[in-house]
């Protein structure tokens, strides 16, 4: 058996981890996120019905719309939190 090679002379200490976000991310975000999250939670049964996928993935971006909010507000909360301790 060969001996493992030797460590990278160059490499320093490990750098610390990135910290964690303490703001929300935007209401825009939010509405991607939910949007695809309803369109992917619908389509296949949707498409077994016969529910064309356009009308699905317009149904999802307005159900997105109404649930970005809510999700934004619960993010804002848990960001606090997190700032708080």
């Amino acid at each position: 058996m060969s001996p493992p090679p030797p460590a990278d002379p160059g490499a320093g200490p490990p750098q610390d981890p990135r910290p964690l976000r303490t703001e929300p991310r935007s209401v825009m975000i939010h509405w991607c996120i939910d949007a695809a999250v309803v369109f992917l939670a619908t389509i296949v049964i949707a498409l077994i019905v016969g529910i064309p996928w356009e009308v699905v993935l317009v149904l999802s971006l307005a159900l997105g719309a109404c649930a970005a909010p809510v999700t934004h507000r619960a993010d804002e909360r848990a960001m606090a939190a997190r700032r708080e301790g």
